[in-house]
């Protein structure tokens, strides 16, 4: 996945989701998060939330709140982030109960930073405003991320949810976006200044020191 070339976080650290136990243990199958379901009367459409560049994260999560919600940090030009975007964004309609916000990680650094985001996409679930646990699977799936989130927090999917063309619409893109590779550019100017440079100055010896325009060749 691309790199965000981040430190890792100053926040508590997200441990990864562990690996399901085998055995049929009470333990393993209670829930890892107790997540407060919200009330969904009056709610028609359920889809999930960008931020923009001047929404802060914490200004949407609870930190006095018991209730889940599922964020994702990515950026339009990776990829993995557009070949996961329809599946996220089918995610609000197969667990209603739960919210789900998705932000450009290039658009808030330092949030990323703080949260240890050193790569995209990259899943976060968080408790109020607390970071839970994070989805580490390679293969981003509607059904993968919805065992992730069953096995977190008990939750169900509901069965009759899949990918539909309007989910590879929005509000996720799944399209490229073509991003300026800062890197790549200064090296290519860096090249061309250090070209000029050299050329500047090989000029330069050559008439200070007559008669070595022929010898001297590097």
């Amino acid at each position: 996945p691309p790199s965000l070339s981040v430190p890792a976080g100053v926040l508590e650290p997200v441990l990864p989701a562990p690996a399901e136990e085998q055995n049929g243990t009470d333990s393993a199958k209670a829930p890892k998060v107790n997540c407060e379901e919200r009330n969904t009367t009056g709610i028609d459409r359920f889809t999930l939330q960008i931020l923009n560049v001047s929404q802060d994260l914490m200004e949407f999560l609870n930190p006095n709140s018991s209730d889940c919600t599922l964020v994702l940090f990515y950026t339009p030009w990776c990829r993995f982030s557009a070949s996961l975007a329809p599946h996220f964004n089918s995610l609000p309609r197969a667990f209603p109960t739960l919210r789900f916000l998705a932000l450009d990680a290039s658009q808030h650094s330092s949030l990323s930073t703080n949260v240890g985001t050193v790569a995209v996409p990259n899943i976060l679930l968080f408790q109020g405003a607390k970071p839970m646990a994070r989805f580490n699977h390679t293969d981003r799936t509607l059904e993968t991320l919805k065992d992730f989130i069953f096995n977190q927090t008990g939750i169900e999917a509901k069965s009759d949810v899949a990918v539909t063309e309007e989910d590879w619409e929005g509000p996720l893109p799944s399209v490229l976006t073509k991003g300026i590779d800062w890197l790549l550019l200064f090296s290519v100017l860096f090249l061309a200044g250090f070209v000029m440079y050299a050329t500047v100055r090989t000029e330069s010896i050559r008439w200070l020191i007559p008669g070595q325009e022929h010898e001297h060749q590097e």
